[in-house]
């Protein structure tokens, strides 16, 4: 029960971080915070990525990337171009990494109004901070397994943010369905997404990538995140910019 618990835990801990910080706030700033809360996100998607924690200015200049090039060769991360999914993750690593190293060249009106704290990422981007996380990882499935195969799930939680970028990027690509037009292969991928907090309404999200609320299409696509973020919301730790948008033209 431990194991089950500290993994269900790291998932959606991790998951969180990655779609509330990352993706609706850097990547699209669908809405707004102080500087000292923007501070505390960045730590505490840290602490909850672990091992795979990104730098949010890089992950940001690589997600609109994605939303301006997406299914073309410019796209960084398209199954279109990719043979298999491990060709894609690596091909999305050498952009990232070039993007966070200033080797990759990137377009001047993809890197507005990004946050970025170069000291906090210096240290938290560092072989040695995530061998550390590894090594916690590790540690509790020593004390905790009960079972062998237990210890399989700890590459998963090395490679945390990677997995969940895969599952979006490589099958929300691939299969699902869709409720708009949009000249790109992106597809809903589950019909009611817990897994994966409203980032498998990929369809939803190319259609309107600045709308705070990646559900809310059909009366099954419940987007947990947005409740949260309206919570937020209410009690002042962020401002909302673009509320969830009517979808009147979805073509079920």
């Amino acid at each position: 029960m431990a194991i089950l618990l500290f993994f269900i835990a790291h998932w959606f801990l991790s998951l969180f971080s990655q779609t509330f910080f990352y993706h609706r706030y850097a990547s699209h700033a669908a809405f707004t915070m102080s500087r000292g809360w923007e501070k505390f996100f960045y730590i505490f998607s840290y602490l909850t990525q672990g091992s795979s924690y990104m730098s949010p200015r890089a992950y940001a200049i690589m997600h609109r990337m994605h939303h301006a090039y997406t299914d073309t060769e410019k796209d960084p991360h398209s199954p279109k171009y990719q043979k298999n999914v491990i060709e894609m993750m690596k091909r999305t690593n050498t952009i990232y990494m070039g993007v966070y190293n200033g080797t990759f060249p990137v377009d001047e009106k993809f890197m507005k109004n990004i946050p970025d704290w170069p000291g906090f990422d210096k240290w938290a981007l560092t072989w040695t901070s995530s061998i550390v996380w590894s090594l916690i990882y590790i540690g509790y499935y020593i004390l905790f397994a009960t079972a062998w195969w237990m210890c399989l799930l700890i590459p998963i939680h090395i490679l945390m943010g990677p997995v969940h970028g895969t599952i979006v990027n490589w099958f929300a690509h691939k299969y699902g369905y869709t409720n708009f037009k949009v000249g790109n292969t992106s597809k809903n991928l589950l019909p009611f997404d817990f897994l994966m907090l409203g980032e498998s309404y990929h369809n939803n999200h190319h259609k309107y990538p600045s709308s705070v609320d990646f559900g809310g299409v059909r009366w099954h696509e419940v987007d947990p995140v947005y409740l949260i973020i309206r919570i937020m919301d209410w009690l002042h730790i962020i401002k909302i910019k673009n509320l969830a948008l009517k979808r009147v033209e979805a073509e079920f």
